[in-house]
């Protein structure tokens, strides 16, 4: 049978990440950020989060090895924790953190923190919408006062108000 342009079937994978060091690389995503490996190439590796991390990138895509550029600042792996304290107190366990800024609120009451990873791609955790929003819940704005303080639809507060009251 035929295929035609219509039934061809695109879906996102993953996003890969060029590294020196495919092993120190692993280390820090598995301790700082609770990534499982899912599948190990050795070269390559696969982590729980649905990204991954490729050691000599440049022989995979056949291009030169010089023309990686490192802090290209038009990127980032974005994270999010339900307790943002306690992932600071874990983030300044670690040696050799390299920030891009420390932790700091936006207008929207996240709280975040950007940090390269050992070869400077840029990582944001934040705290998690979510846990904010049910935070201003609990303190007792409104659904539509949440929604206006944290900048966020009323149709997302509303789902966390389902949430956090079940």
């Amino acid at each position: 049978m035929e295929e035609s342009k219509d039934d061809i079937i695109m879906r996102y994978v993953s996003t890969l990440l060029a590294v020196k060091d495919v092993n120190r690389s692993k280390r820090f995503y598995q301790e700082l950020f609770d990534q499982e490996v899912t599948m190990d190439f050795g070269r390559n590796v696969t982590f729980s989060g649905g990204f991954c991390i490729q050691q000599d990138f440049n022989w995979l895509a056949d291009f030169p090895k010089d023309s990686i550029k490192e802090r290209s600042h038009n990127m980032e792996l974005y994270f999010e924790v339900d307790d943002f304290d306690a992932f600071i107190d874990k983030l300044s366990s670690f040696e050799n953190i390299n920030y891009l800024h420390q932790p700091k609120m936006h207008e929207w009451k996240q709280r975040v923190v950007r940090i390269y990873d050992p070869d400077y791609h840029i990582i944001e955790i934040g705290e998690s919408m979510a846990v904010i929003a049910a935070r201003y819940l609990k303190q007792g704005y409104s659904v539509e006062e949440t929604a206006k303080i944290i900048q966020h639809p009323i149709e997302f507060v509303k789902s966390v108000a389902k949430g956090s009251m079940s």
